[in-house]
């Protein structure tokens, strides 16, 4: 039962590293393909995809997700916003807050880049029951607070 267990562990380990690799390389041909730098595009792609999931975000917390200090995501998010890619907002009634949109100039590239990925996933997910993708879904929860736990342990 043990030896199951570890082997299974393996191989998930295994596909999520694989697909981990997959999305890094992604990303940097997104850079490359827009001509930016690879952190550049990483923030890029993280404020595209919390603005898509209707939960955008400010520069703090984009400066935690990428790991950039705020002197550094401001620099960034200056180089960003010259190129139309990323707006800085006030929606809050706390004029002080600033919220991350995407510009203009980035969501037709955005979709024609991601398109096929966000096709292939959608198709993906289709090939299975509601049930199943939320079993999974919870699994993948479980995974990152795991690994969180383990973190906050070692900071």
């Amino acid at each position: 039962m043990a030896d199951d267990v570890a082997a299974r562990s393996a191989s998930l380990l295994d596909g999520l590293r694989s697909f981990g690799a997959s999305y890094t390389e992604f990303t940097r041909r997104f850079a490359d393909w827009l001509g930016l730098h690879a952190t550049d595009a990483a923030a890029l792609v993280e404020i595209l995809y919390a603005e898509d999931t209707g939960s955008p975000l400010s520069p703090a917390r984009l400066g935690e997700r990428i790991a950039l200090t705020s002197g550094a995501t401001t620099n960034l998010l200056n180089r960003l916003e010259n190129l139309g890619y990323v707006v800085r907002t006030r929606e809050n009634t706390d004029r002080r807050v600033v919220t991350l949109r995407s510009g203009t100039d980035i969501q037709a590239p955005a979709r024609e880049f991601f398109g096929p990925f966000s096709a292939g996933l959608a198709a993906l997910v289709a090939e299975y029951p509601p049930a199943e993708i939320e079993r999974f879904e919870g699994f993948l929860r479980q995974l990152k607070s795991t690994m969180d736990n383990v973190l906050e342990e070692q900071a």
